[in-house]
């Protein structure tokens, strides 16, 4: 007898339930491929537990946006002006699509995803390409097309697509008002359960306490409710008995940047990770002409294995393109830390680690230096809190826990190891010089700005 439930063993959630469909696409090459893409990049040359892949990761994010999903839909958790705003809501058949889609979507969320996952993206694909736009790309593949469209109903590969990605990824997609509240199930900035399985899993693996809250809590109150801007705009938010359960994600999100993903050493191993792969690029061969591969079938052949092998005899050959950055991440011989962003110094200049690292490359050479300024988040998110008397607030108002919360600025500069020494003892001297003369041509260069011009704006 055909067996037509499948469940898999996890850390996280215990079990993870597949259907025969999903089934399929599990067996899928874009799928496969993600148990060779690595969740962390390098992170597990500090933290050595931190191995795992995407390929569960994307497990858990579909067995969370089932669980959501059914809490949602619960006809007692729904009103009716809900129910008016969004029909899908009382219409099985349509339930039952939608859910499918959902899953499918969580699941395929991430197959567009490079080698050591975030560590090059931005460097290193082509202009206007993100692993976002090769998962687009996959999701309406041929092979992955076939997929859908077996299925009883059959799946629009657009359904899945824009469920995947959200409104800020596919801004050419036209979203109903229940594709942007799926969507959000999956990346929502607020509970999207693609973050609550990041948190949870790398927390486990990185063997750090920081990113566990009580997401069972959190999932349970989940709601769909009217907007507190007016009218026509639900969205997805939380019965006031969950916040403390938001707060709790929201100060894991904060404390696995701060203490995890913006680790010092591990910001420095991308750094050298993407130092290798731009000089293992430029090769061109088949992977392309210094950027990496955005066709199927050459997005499909790289993974971390093909890294790691390079890597490895870059390292052994000190005539390879690349080799000291290959060394530097065999070796264990990263750059170290030769100053980290501090407050006081913030008052003097705005900048104090970009102003140290440009002296430092004039004093040492560019080739010795690195600097990191990690992307500062806005970690506490609006959206709409059911208050006990019925009345629906933003959650800002209503936690002062997510009010207080403030984004973290930071800056890092490494200096090449055998430098070390010399280097702490030049900046020793020199910080007050390097950081009084760089707020002076900070200055001027304000003065001679047109009116016109903006900052540049830091992302979130």
């Amino acid at each position: 007898m055909t067996k037509l439930f499948h469940e898999i063993r996890d850390p996280i959630h215990v079990f993870i339930h597949l259907d025969w469909y999903e089934k399929k696409v599990l067996d899928s090459r874009p799928f496969q491929r993600l148990r060779n893409i690595t969740q962390l990049a390098l992170t597990y040359l500090i933290y050595p537990g931190a191995t795992h892949k995407r390929f569960e990761h994307s497990l858990g994010v579909m067995e969370l946006a089932g669980r959501v999903f059914e809490v949602l839909t619960k006809p007692a958790n729904v009103t009716d002006e809900v129910r008016r705003l969004l029909p899908d809501l009382g219409s099985r058949d349509a339930l039952s699509y939608w859910q499918r889609v959902l899953r499918m979507a969580a699941l395929c969320h991430d197959v567009g995803h490079l080698p050591f996952s975030h560590a090059a993206e931005d460097e290193l694909l082509p202009k206007g390409w993100t692993h976002e736009r090769l998962s687009r790309l996959l999701i309406e593949s041929e092979e992955m097309h076939g997929i859908w469209k077996s299925m009883v109903p059959p799946l629009e590969p657009e359904h899945i697509v824009k469920l995947a990605l959200g409104v800020r990824k596919a801004p050419d997609l036209q979203f109903s008002l229940w594709e942007r509240i799926l969507s959000e199930i999956i990346v929502g900035d607020a509970f999207g359960v693609d973050r609550i399985d990041y948190l949870l899993r790398d927390s486990h693996h990185t063997g750090v306490a920081y990113g566990k809250f009580d997401h069972y809590r959190l999932i349970d109150e989940l709601r769909i409710l009217p907007s507190y801007e007016g009218p026509g705009e639900p969205a997805l938010g939380l019965n006031g008995g969950g916040i403390y359960s938001a707060e709790a994600l929201t100060l894991a999100r904060y404390f696995m940047f701060s203490q995890v993903y913006y680790h010092p050493i591990r910001l420095i191993y991308d750094r050298h990770l993407m130092d290798f792969l731009r000089a293992w690029l430029s090769q061109g061969s088949l992977l392309g002409e210094g950027t990496l591969p955005t066709d199927i079938e050459g997005h499909l052949r790289l993974t971390d294995d093909e890294v790691n092998a390079a890597i490895r005899a870059a390292a052994s050959d000190a005539n390879a393109l690349g080799h000291r950055a290959a060394h530097c991440i065999m070796r264990h011989g990263h750059f170290k830390v030769l100053y980290e962003r501090d407050p006081e110094d913030a008052k003097v200049n705005s900048e104090p680690g970009a102003a140290i690292a440009h002296a430092a490359e004039r004093e040492f050479s560019a080739e010795a230096v690195r600097y990191s300024k990690p992307k500062v988040l806005n970690v506490a998110n609006v959206f709409p809190v059911l208050l006990r008397d019925n009345r629906i607030q933003p959650a800002i108002s209503v936690s002062d826990t997510l009010s207080k919360l403030q984004p973290t600025s930071m800056e890092y500069v490494f200096i090449a190891p055998d430098l070390a020494d010399k280097a702490s003892a030049w900046l020793k001297k020199n910080r007050e010089s390097i950081l009084a003369n760089a707020r002076e041509q900070e200055d001027e260069d304000h003065e001679a700005k047109p009116a016109s011009s903006t900052p540049h704006a830091v992302k979130s």
